[in-house]
């Protein structure tokens, strides 16, 4: 049990980050809850990981303890709370800061209203800088399926997006 603990912690837990950051965006604020469950499960069937991605089994963890937990019931989720994968600003203007801050509030609330299916395909790609086999690997779905998805969904962002921008424009 030790030697497989030791596995685990330098083979899994590496990816806490990564793991949280997706149940964010999947659940919302749920995320945190999502995540540990996640590893928790991970854990518990640590000894039948056959090698491979870790990040990629985990993730995959992640995601079906999302769906068994919370159902696919939302088309969007609250928007996460600030953290590392906001948009932030290095900005020293505060006018400026704050209309980054818009921004960034309106870029997250867009990505949080898109469907699960594009959310976790952009976010996993975008965020996670995973492959399209990694992505398919962990959503179950041929790696064309991803291709359309990553398309669609950055399509659909920038739509909104260009949407939002028109709304600020003065």
């Amino acid at each position: 049990m030790d030697e497989q603990r030791r596995r685990f912690e330098q083979l899994v837990l590496p990816h806490l980050g990564a793991a949280y950051n997706l149940a964010r965006w999947l659940g919302g604020r749920d995320g945190e809850d999502v995540a540990q469950d996640a590893v928790l499960r991970a854990f518990r069937a640590f000894d039948g990981f056959r090698g491979g991605d870790a990040k990629a089994w985990l993730l995959a963890i992640v995601r079906n303890c999302h769906y068994t937990t919370l159902g696919r019931t939302r088309k969007t989720v609250p928007l996460p709370e600030q953290g590392e994968n906001d948009i932030a600003s290095d900005a020293p203007d505060p006018e400026r800061s704050a209309i980054d801050a818009d921004r960034a509030r309106k870029l997250n609330q867009a990505i949080a209203s898109l469907p699960d299916e594009f959310r976790e395909t952009l976010v996993l790609r975008e965020m996670e800088d995973m492959s399209y086999r990694e992505i398919a690997e962990i959503t179950g779905a041929p790696i064309g399926t991803v291709m359309s998805r990553l398309a669609r969904a950055r399509a659909l962002l920038r739509e909104r997006w260009s949407a939002e921008t028109k709304e600020m424009a003065p």
